[in-house]
């Protein structure tokens, strides 16, 4: 199965993940909150460095629920960021 290469909006996204995770995380492990959150060391420093951008999503709401942040901060977060409308897509006004 090939997968389909990422957007930079959504790199972009995972980097956010990232930076919030590790903000979050302050000065405890990463081992110690990977653990807390039932997932490996390993996967944790993926997605904090950007490494995994796309992680499911029960590993988002096992390190959320573990770093103390809820979903909705999450998605305010890192949600992609809206795009600027093409001046095509701006309705005319007459």
């Amino acid at each position: 199965m090939v997968r389909t290469p990422l957007t930079p909006e959504e790199r972009a996204r995972g980097e956010r993940l990232g930076e919030l995770l590790r903000r979050a995380r302050g000065p405890r492990s990463m081992v110690a909150v990977a653990a807390s959150a039932g997932i490996s060391p390993e996967t944790l420093r993926k997605i904090e460095t950007g490494r995994a951008p796309t992680p499911a999503f029960f590993t988002v709401a096992a390190l959320a629920g573990a770093l103390g942040l809820s979903l909705d901060e999450v998605l305010a977060r890192c949600a992609l960021e809206p795009e600027e409308p093409s001046p095509e897509a701006l309705p005319l006004t007459a």
